[in-house]
């Protein structure tokens, strides 16, 4: 008699790059597998938390297409951060129909960063956009979040893409997806800049040492999407659409042979 496999989704860090989850959700579900568990860094914590709600990867394309981030953007002076974060915070609540994770359709696990202790959290409890806001708590852009005794910070800068996580909430199988950057960077033009691909080059050597855990990590091609550019929506899914499509050959054998 065949077993069941449990499948995971880790979906990583990129900021707009991260909009390519949403190309390999579309992927996944037209062959259908659909993924058990599911973990989230950063942006790839917001298309997971949207997913595990009940939004649909084509309805997220459509709410991706028609957001004017800018408008979530409520800048203040900078103490701790440049962007105060309520507003997006608001918008993930709204998206996510202000649900307990207990209340998700998939279950779903966050992954942050603790600035005093220096450890991955895990969050799997209590509000998800409290958790989604956490996580994309891109230091010195957004200021961090206070959750109990913890000031946390994006997810990514850890587990960029959270293999680890899902493996540990039981998935036999694991789907990771990595957006972030993989290239050479420009001349920074901006203190902003310095800051994203500052931790852009500490997270690619930290991923160094975790990603090969996964079973099938999809690689989109979107280094050269700017990591501020949400804007750049049909390109990011189409990337993610393509890999997806490149590595469903393998993910379906790693399936099979787990089923066998």
């Amino acid at each position: 008699m065949k077993k069941k496999v449990k499948i995971g989704l880790a979906l990583g860090a990129g900021a707009a790059r991260g909009l390519a989850h949403i190309g390999v959700l579309q992927v996944l579900e037209e062959h259908g597998i659909f993924p058990e568990y599911i973990s989230g860094s950063s942006i790839g914590a917001i298309v997971g938390a949207l997913y595990a709600a009940g939004i649909t990867p084509k309805m997220m394309e459509g709410i991706a297409q028609n957001l004017d981030i800018a408008r979530y953007y409520d800048v203040k002076v900078p103490r701790i951060g440049f962007i105060q974060g309520k507003k997006i915070e608001d918008l993930i609540k709204l998206l996510t129909q202000n649900k307990d994770f207990s209340e998700l359709k998939i279950p779903l696990t966050v992954t942050a960063v603790d600035l005093k202790t220096c450890k991955l959290i895990e969050i799997s409890e209590g509000k998800v956009y409290e958790a989604v806001r956490a996580s994309i708590s891109i230091p010195g852009i957004f200021t961090p979040v206070i959750r109990g005794d913890y000031t946390l910070v994006d997810g990514g800068l850890l587990a960029r893409v959270p293999v680890d996580t899902v493996k540990r909430m039981g998935a036999d199988v694991v789907i990771g997806v990595d957006v972030g950057f993989r290239g050479q960077h420009h001349q920074p033009v901006n203190v902003l800049e310095v800051i994203i691909q500052s931790l852009e080059v500490m997270e690619l050597e930290i991923l160094k040492n975790n990603v090969q855990k996964g079973d099938v990590i999809i690689y989109p091609d979107v280094s050269g999407i700017h990591p501020f550019h949400f804007d750049k929506v049909d390109e990011c899914v189409k990337e993610g659409r393509k890999a997806s499509i490149e590595a469903i050959g393998r993910i379906k054998h790693l399936i099979d042979s787990w089923e066998s």
